[in-house]
């Protein structure tokens, strides 16, 4: 069993990280975070409360993490991390996950990548307040991500202001035209064998709510370019963005694979297991579907609650067969309380034969502990124990059950809070 610690967990790349990882064999997931976030509600092995990773206990605190769980590999996932890991690698006592120390420290800083690539490839102007003639130029922190502290500034007063305000912040000209990620995977020997270009359609707070899979040779250069100046080792990316005259920008570069970068786990290349491998030391190769992807980004949610129950009433009309098709997450679940040794009981007033419409919808009877059919007339509280929870699509019969029994009681619609249970 290959052990694993993702830190920051609650990230968007941890909890990728946690999703690419969880269903591969002799993998056990940790997941470790300095804040309360949602990595606490998604990693089954979450541990909570680690110093902040400046703090002079981070490190200690890390090792004795990593002692106590037989932790293999650390898996950064927030760029500011990198080389505080990487740099205490020996320290905490496991392999860190990511590209040589020099590389994070490098790419962590803005003006340091733009400083080692000018002359290679194309690099933003930097520009000092008294050199500034013509506007819009653009604002950002050396050091930073997801759109934090970035300006577009249009006049001189706005300048003004923010330098005072963002004393820090890089100056640099202003890139109007369209914005790309570029992901890429170099093995340990320094091989560069995955690039993929895409397009940035729609962004939101710094993250590509909608990317697009493209194609340009440029893409390819600029990466091979940059892969010969700077030693990669595993997934990493950089974002480049067309200036006025169309010519392709660097604006940054990530020592970790992107955020939106899962749209390659639909074209069959799993960054962040690649990226486990590679660090194994196994051989690594690319096998991608050229498929067609459209990747869209929502907002998700996970609820905490506690609920003690063993046993699950579950209903068949309306709620595990909806409009004549099987109800994948009633299904699901039924499942999940299965893997928990949970007792899942069908309890149902259909008017057909039962075990013959379950075995019409290609449902195994013995997913049930047992099944239960009553007539119209009968309640289906006179069929239950205590300690349980009912899942129907009746307001009536959850309520009967509800004010009888007092436990709770869920619709359909309220079932995918239930998997925290």
């Amino acid at each position: 069993m290959t052990n694993i610690l993702v830190f920051p967990c609650g990230s968007e790349i941890g909890v990728e990280v946690y999703r690419s990882l969880k269903n591969e064999k002799n993998i056990k997931i940790y997941g470790g975070s300095s804040v309360e976030d949602q990595g606490r509600l998604i990693f089954e092995n979450y541990i909570g409360d680690l110093p902040f990773c400046d703090n002079h206990d981070f490190i200690p605190f890390l090792s004795e993490i990593v002692k106590k769980h037989k932790i293999d590999y650390v898996y950064p996932s927030m760029d500011i991390v990198l080389p505080i890991l990487k740099e205490n690698e020996e320290k905490i006592g496991c392999r860190i996950i990511t590209s040589p120390l020099e590389t994070t420290k490098i790419c962590l800083s803005k003006k340091l990548t733009y400083q080692k690539l000018k002359g290679h490839i194309r690099v933003p102007q930097l520009f000092e307040k008294n050199e500034i003639i013509d506007f819009p130029v653009f604002s950002k922190p050396e050091i930073g991500s997801s759109s934090r502290n970035v300006f577009k500034i249009n006049n001189r007063d706005d300048l003004n202001y923010l330098m005072v305000k963002y004393p820090n912040n890089l100056i640099l000209e202003y890139l109007p035209g369209d914005e790309y990620t570029v992901d890429c995977f170099t093995e340990k020997n320094g091989d560069l064998i995955f690039i993929s270009p895409r397009k940035r359609c729609r962004v939101l707070n710094g993250i590509s709510a909608n990317t697009k899979i493209v194609n340009n040779d440029n893409f390819y250069k600029i990466a091979q370019v940059i892969n010969k100046e700077l030693k990669f080792n595993g997934s990493w990316f950089f974002q480049v963005k067309e200036d006025s005259n169309g010519e392709l920008c660097l604006m940054e570069i990530a020592c970790r694979f992107g955020g939106s970068s899962l749209i390659h786990r639909y074209r069959n290349v799993n960054l962040p297991l690649l990226s486990l491998y590679n660090e194994m030391g196994k051989n690594i190769s690319i096998n991608e579907n050229k498929i067609d992807v459209d990747l869209e980004r929502g907002i998700s949610y996970k609820i905490k609650t506690k609920i003690n129950f063993e046993n699950v009433y579950v209903d068949l009309d309306d709620t595990l067969i909806i409009n004549n098709l099987v109800n994948l997450e009633v299904l699901s679940f039924i499942y999940d309380c299965n893997n928990k040794g949970k007792n899942v009981v069908l309890i149902t007033k259909h008017k057909h034969d039962t075990h013959k419409t379950l075995e019409n919808f290609k449902i195994h009877k013995n997913i049930f502990k047992e099944i239960i059919t009553i007539s119209e007339t009968q309640k289906k509280s006179d069929y239950m124990k205590m300690n349980s929870i009912f899942i129907d699509d009746s307001f009536s019969e959850r309520n009967e059950v509800n004010q009888k029994l007092n436990i709770p009681t869920f619709s359909p619609s309220s079932i995918n809070i239930l998997f925290n249970l």
